[in-house]
């Protein structure tokens, strides 16, 4: 069962996941692990990953990933972002969040993106449609790492934000790297999957991912959320070790 999971595309199993999710949880039923997402548990999670399987990454129910795990209970615990009334813009919008989102009555939220079902109204990060400070809050999650011109992108989601308004823009980022990488000489697909993690990235995000989102005009941060949880917890939730949540500031 598990190798056969890890062989379909991530699409299709969340296409699986919202007609078969009942049998999902069922078959995978346990208390080994939870989902913070909707507090299902489990006695296993699936295998995940491009070039190498992560172990217990990947919730067989929400399809969520470590990183999505990590964010919620940062959401949950450390802001009151989910309490508060917000105007929210949400790019390229996971399906783990979108109906916990969708449901938050104080928000004004909408989903944009350029190719995705979810998304409210299709659009190019780099020519955003909407009107200068405009948003409280902007979620863009594994997404910089696709576009070509990421300080265009940057600036088109300082330019929509409002003063005092938070951006969330979680990328793959190195932290051994003090420079971000990135040559477009690459083409060969399995080279750049070698290289940048997938084929489709364009680049590898180091420590200085923070000073391009300065550069912009944000005031931004690593928030190293991991370091105030147990390692019980870590384990029980399926969270990445190191991971620091990136938050930029208008």
């Amino acid at each position: 069962m598990k190798w056969m999971l890890n062989l379909i595309p991530r699409p299709l199993l969340i296409s699986m996941s919202i007609w078969f999710r009942p049998l999902i949880k069922l078959y995978f039923k346990g208390n080994q692990f939870t989902d913070p997402i909707d507090g299902s548990s489990y006695r296993k999670f699936l295998s995940y990953g491009y070039q190498n399987l992560r172990e217990n990454a990947l919730c067989p129910g929400t399809l969520s990933l470590e990183r999505h795990r990590l964010l919620w209970l940062y959401l949950t615990r450390k802001t009151n972002f989910l309490n508060q009334s917000l105007k929210v813009l949400h790019i390229a919008p996971e399906q783990v969040f979108y109906t916990k989102f969708k449901a938050i009555k104080d928000w004004e939220y909408t989903t944009t993106d350029l190719h995705s079902p979810l998304a409210d109204i299709k659009a190019d990060i780099c020519a955003l449609p909407f009107n200068n400070d405009q948003y409280d809050l902007i979620f863009c999650n594994h997404v910089l790492e696709h576009i070509p011109d990421d300080k265009k992108a940057m600036e088109e989601l300082y330019r929509v934000l409002k003063k005092g308004g938070t951006l969330i823009a979680q990328v793959p980022l190195n932290e051994e790297l003090d420079e971000t990488f990135e040559d477009d000489t690459i083409t060969d697909k399995k080279e750049r999957t070698r290289i940048f993690g997938q084929y489709d990235h364009v680049r590898v995000y180091g420590k200085d991912y923070y000073t391009r989102l300065n550069t912009v005009g944000f005031e931004s941060k690593g928030i190293t959320f991991i370091n105030t949880m147990s390692i019980e917890e870590i384990d029980r939730f399926g969270l990445p070790q190191k991971e620091r949540i990136p938050v930029a500031v208008k």
